[in-house]
């Protein structure tokens, strides 16, 4: 097939004329997106150090600050695409009824949206604190908007989304400050019960860890076919609970090996 040189060359010509004309509206749009990329990260941070150095609470304000730059980020969307020369009337419309049908498939999102805004309101927990739910422990490090990000004491990252979170029962660790630790054993009964608990209190005593308010006890609280079941309770603050717990199940068996009390091995928890 021979084409004709007038015709390409004309068509050539059609495409040099149409670039030109359109390339300072596309140089334009994305200097913009660009620059506006860059100035809703700076707003951002601004935002951030100006509440982190106030007295407002900084889990609402970054939860605040999310939606506030996803809806910046929308609105510099709309900008990129009118300078483009996109209609952004039909555009919206269109957005709009894609969202309503977005919005019915996803409502697992939105229910984790309206979750993440409960947390946020009612504080159940707050950055920082140890909880436990849905069948994990750690402690919180971001509430986002559809999800809050837990650390665990492995240091895995954990993401539990906001609806289950919200509408499930939550343990919050840190909320009163303290702990109590709740350790039970079984002994002989042919051990000498007042023995046992000496060596068990003076341990407790001994502890720097152990908060001797409320104090620590150590009590019968079974008479089992295997045993005599005893009771330790002794509380510590939040950070040093790990610490104590440790610390207390060593020296117990250290101090009953010293002093030749054996423990029955299958009912010790």
């Amino acid at each position: 097939m021979i084409i004709d040189k007038s015709i390409l060359s004309k068509y050539i010509d059609e495409v040099i004329e149409a670039v030109i004309n359109y390339s300072p509206k596309i140089l334009i749009a994305f200097f913009i997106l660009i620059v506006g990329h860059y100035t809703i990260n700076f707003v951002k941070r601004m935002i951030l150090s100006k509440v982190q150095n106030s007295e407002f609470d900084i889990t609402l304000s970054k939860f605040l600050i999310d939606i506030l730059v996803w809806i910046l980020r929308f609105l510099l969307f709309i900008t990129f695409i009118s300078r483009l020369g996109i209609e952004t009337a039909s555009f919206v419309a269109i957005i709009g009824a894609a969202g309503l049908a977005i919005g019915l498939s996803l409502q697992g999102s939105l229910s984790n949206f309206a979750g993440g805004i409960l947390i946020v309101l009612f504080k159940p927990f707050e950055v920082g604190d140890t909880i436990e739910a849905q069948g994990v422990i750690g402690v919180v490090s971001e509430i986002q908007i559809f999800v809050t990000k837990l650390i665990a004491a492995n240091n895995q990252t954990i993401f539990i989304p906001n609806g289950s979170l919200s509408n499930g029962t939550i343990v919050n660790h840190s909320l009163q400050g303290q702990r109590r630790t709740d350790l039970q054993f079984l002994i002989s009964y042919d051990e000498d019960l007042k023995k046992v608990k000496d060596i068990v209190l003076d341990i407790l005593n001994k502890n720097e860890n152990v908060l001797q308010d409320p104090k620590p006890s150590v009590d019968v609280v079974a008479l089992s076919e295997n045993g005599v079941r005893l009771a330790v309770k002794s509380w510590a603050t939040n950070d040093n609970f790990s610490k104590m717990n440790t610390q207390v199940l060593e020296s117990l068996k250290n101090e009953f090996t010293k002093a030749g009390i054996s423990l029955e091995r299958r009912n010790f928890n």
